[in-house]
Parts: structure tokens; C-alpha cells; sequence
């Protein structure tokens, strides 16, 4: 990969990155509600499902992928009626995610959180789209695929988790203002109100 296509990469993606999306706000809504550390969890399952996406998109079989949008509506329909229920239960104050009313803290295991960023890191069809539009412009059809795409995905994934981790430090920063007092129902109705917001985005989308 040639240093000119490398600097445009940079810049390109770090801004398509940032800005807010499905896996940034699910990034928010988890640092709220049970911190940045275990939101790390949801951010391993979300770097994977980007990283076979972005490779996917590269090889070629995300173009194979999207002419099948059958595939994509059951994985997506699934995905944000999952996290559209996970919704409910926060602004209930009920389920794993949601923070007690005695200041507890939430108790999703690690499985359910990682699988819960893979699903909807591949779920977005608009992700498969934007990688095959994004990753092929700054790929040098004279160089070894292999190398160029180690480096891309490599860049990809730093400045995603980057985000990632901005999001969900936001988000705990705005969780312990709104936890203090009597207002833990109020951030359990936030971030379900935003992580139904999430679901219907991946259902909709």
C-alpha cells in the first residue's frame, strides 16, 4: 500500500468512524449503565464482526452477501428484536443490563455482551455496503492483497476501538451525573430508551 493511499486513509475512515452510528451509541448506552470495562467485552464481539465485514468486502464476498437481502433481513430483523427487548427490560429496571434501584451494577455475562456487539457490527447491511464502496479505492491492484489488507483492517479496527472507547467514556461521565440521587430510574430509562433506538435502527435500517 503506497504512503500517499495510506494518509487518505487515515483521515477517511477515523471521520467515517466518529461519527455516531448503531455500535457507538450501543458503546454510550453500556458506559452508562455497567461501565467502560466491562463494555470492553461488547467492543471485542463488535471489532470482530467489523473485521470479517471489512475482510469480507475486500475478498469480494460481501458483493456475493448483498444479493441475497433474505440473508440480511432475518439476521437483522433477529438482532434488533434482541436488542429492542434488551430496551424494555433496561427502562423497566428489569434484565442484565439494567442498573437496580439499590445501585447494582448489571449482571451481563461477558458471552452475552461480545455477542451482543458481533451482532450488530454484521447485521447492518449499510456496514457491508459502506466497506465495499470505502476498502477498494485504496487498494494497489499491483501489491499483494494480503499485506495491503493486514495494514487496512489493522488501521480499521485501532481507529474503530478508539471511538469505541470515547463513546463509552462519554457515556459512563453521563451515567454517574444522572446516577447520583434518586435518578437511576431516569438512566435506566435513557439507555433504554436508546438501546431500543439502536434495535430499531438494525430492524429498520
Amino acid at each position: 500500500m503506497s504512503p500517499n493511499l495510506l494518509l487518505a486513509f487515515l483521515p477517511t475512515f477515523f471521520f467515517v468512524s466518529i461519527t455516531p452510528g448503531m455500535c457507538m451509541t450501543l458503546s454510550m448506552t453500556l458506559g452508562m449503565t455497567i461501565g467502560v470495562r466491562r463494555t470492553l467485552w461488547m467492543m471485542a464481539g463488535e471489532l470482530i464482526g467489523v473485521a470479517l465485514v471489512a475482510i469480507a468486502a475486500a475478498v469480494g464476498v460481501a458483493a456475493v452477501m448483498l444479493h441475497y437481502p433474505l440473508l440480511f433481513k432475518v439476521v437483522k430483523y433477529a438482532g434488533g428484536a434482541y436488542l429492542l427487548y434488551l430496551g424494555v427490560q433496561m427502562w423497566r429496571a428489569k434484565g442484565k443490563l439494567a442498573m437496580t434501584l439499590d445501585g447494582n451494577k448489571p449482571a451481563a455475562s461477558r458471552r452475552q455482551l461480545a455477542s451482543q456487539g458481533f451482532v450488530t457490527a454484521i447485521a447492518n447491511p449499510k456496514g457491508w455496503a459502506f466497506m465495499i464502496s470505502l476498502l477498494p479505492p485504496f487498494i494497489d491492484a499491483s501489491r499483494a492483497l494480503g499485506g495491503q489488507l493486514t495494514m487496512l483492517v489493522g488501521i480499521i479496527l485501532c481507529t474503530e476501538f478508539s471511538c469505541l472507547m470515547l463513546y463509552a467514556a462519554g457515556g459512563k461521565s453521563l451515567g454517574r451525573v444522572l446516577g447520583r440521587g434518586n435518578n437511576l430510574m431516569l438512566l435506566n430509562r435513557i439507555a433504554g430508551t436508546l438501546m431500543m433506538g439502536v434495535g430499531l435502527w438494525l430492524a429498520l435500517g
